[in-house]
C-alpha cells in the first residue's frame, strides 16, 4: 500500500509504517486495528505550510516488523529526494528499526516517531508527536533520531522504557 505526494519544493518525507499511531478502535471485534493512515487529516487539521511527501509504506502493529520491513524503511529513507524524513513507527521496536537507519549513516535527518495513545482515541499524543518530529527534521543535523513527547535522543542512545511508556536516553550523559 503505497500513497504519494510530491512537494513543489524542498521540504520533508514522512514514511508511513502503522504503529499505535495509526490505529483504530474496531467496536464489532473489540480490538484496535488498522484502516488507514490518519496523516493527511492530522496534516489539515494542524495547518502545516512545509511542502511534504507522504509515502505509506506499512500499516502494521511494529511487533509485525520483520528485518526485511526495517530494509523497506531503510530503501526509502536512501532513496528520499527529501534530507528531512519522518517516520512513523510504533513504539515497540522504534528503536530497532531506528538503528538500522543510524548504521547505514545517510547524509539525511531521519527522525522517528510513535504515539502511545492512537489518533482515534481522546488524549493522543500523536498529534504533538508528529509536530515535534517535523520540527526536528528539518532542524537536526543528519543522523538517526528517535522524538517522543517533547524529547530527542540520538538512535543509539536511546531505550524505551516499558513501565514508564516512554522514551529515556539509554546512558547519561
Amino acid at each position: 500500500m503505497r500513497a504519494m505526494t510530491t512537494p513543489d519544493q524542498a521540504g520533508a518525507r514522512i514514511i508511513v509504517t502503522g504503529g499505535t499511531f495509526d490505529k483504530r478502535y474496531d467496536a464489532i471485534k473489540g480490538e484496535l486495528t488498522f484502516k488507514e493512515t490518519h496523516l493527511p487529516a492530522i496534516l489539515e487539521q494542524a495547518r502545516v505550510s512545509l511542502p511534504l511527501a507522504l509515502d505509506i509504506r506499512l500499516l502494521i502493529d511494529s511487533l509485525q516488523m520483520t528485518d526485511a520491513h526495517r530494509q523497506d524503511v531503510l530503501a526509502a529513507c536512501r532513496s528520499s529526494p527529501e534530507s528531512a524524513i519522518v517516520v512513523v513507527h510504533g513504539t515497540d521496536t522504534m528503536v530497532q528499526t531506528a538503528e538500522v537507519v543510524g548504521r547505514a549513516g545517510l547524509d539525511k535527518t531521519v527522525v522517528f516517531t510513535g504515539a502511545m495513545i492512537p489518533y482515534s482515541v481522546q488524549g493522543s499524543d500523536a498529534p504533538f508527536n508528529l509536530g515535534y518530529a517535523l520540527a526536528m527534521a528539518v532542524a537536526l543535523s543528519p543522523g538517526a533520531y528517535v522524538a517522543m513527547n517533547g524529547r530527542v535522543f540520538a538512535w543509539d542512545n536511546v531505550v524505551k522504557d516499558r513501565g514508564e511508556g516512554a522514551f529515556k536516553a539509554a546512558r547519561a550523559g
